[in-house]
């Protein structure tokens, strides 16, 4: 009997480690799904442009003059929406030129136009600046006449002359930027001026628009429950 005995012990002992059962490991929970970056936005923000020049008759564009100072809240303002990373600003940057037909006919219209602008910060911090340079000698020259003048046609004697296409990159931190003129360079047959006084309109910008990522929805507030199920 003892024998028997003796041999089963030994038996359950020599099992195989494979034959005997094992709960698996525990899986850890699967983590929630990182939801995907909102996609790219493009569209035309709010501006707020406090010296119109008018609408071009040709292309329907509005122009916008950029005017020389130092104060942002004066400047051209651009509202950006609520978002996510930094904002990319895109925008048509122009000359401006008296329009003469006299002149042209005469062989004295020539004139080289060099404008500096900045886009700023509220806080009059410097983003980046942009330049347009162009030269104009005569009406092929303009980018389009302005409507609501007196002269000819009903159109204004100021019009744009030469276009830079301008993109600036808008820090995430930013809800609003100004945009305001620094210098402007001319150079004509009969001499050369420089203009930096405050309150001179010194170049005109256009189709501004703007590229970004929407911010997420703020979530919605968590219901608390009726008012008699409080703690107190």
């Amino acid at each position: 009997m003892r024998a028997l005995v003796a041999g089963a012990v030994i038996a359950i002992l020599t099992v195989p480690a494979f034959a005997q059962t094992r709960r698996p490991p525990a899986r850890p929970a699967p983590r929630p799904a990182t939801p995907p970056a909102p996609a790219l936005t493009r569209n035309a923000p709010e501006v707020v442009c406090p010296t119109p020049l008018g609408i071009g008759v040709t292309s329907n564009q509005s122009f916008c003059d950029v005017m020389t100072g130092r104060d942002p809240t004066a400047g051209i303002l651009i509202k950006l929406p609520p978002h996510r990373g930094p904002v990319t600003l895109t925008f048509d940057l122009h000359n401006r030129h008296t329009y003469s037909e006299e002149q042209v006919k005469s062989g004295r219209a020539f004139a080289r136009y060099t404008a500096t602008i900045g886009v700023l910060t509220m806080d009059n911090t410097l983003i980046s600046r942009a330049v347009v340079q162009n030269e104009f000698r005569t009406a092929a020259d303009l980018v389009d006449r302005v409507g609501g003048g007196a002269g000819p046609g009903g159109v204004k004697a100021v019009a744009p002359t030469g276009t830079e296409s301008i993109s600036i990159a808008i820090p995430e931190t930013e809800n609003e930027v100004s945009i305001l003129g620094e210098k402007l360079m001319v150079e004509r047959a009969d001499g050369n001026a420089t203009y930096t006084q405050s309150g001179r309109p010194i170049a005109d910008i256009s189709n501004v628009m703007i590229e970004y990522r929407p911010a997420p929805p703020k979530p919605a507030p968590k219901n608390k429950g009726p008012a008699g199920n409080r703690r107190p």
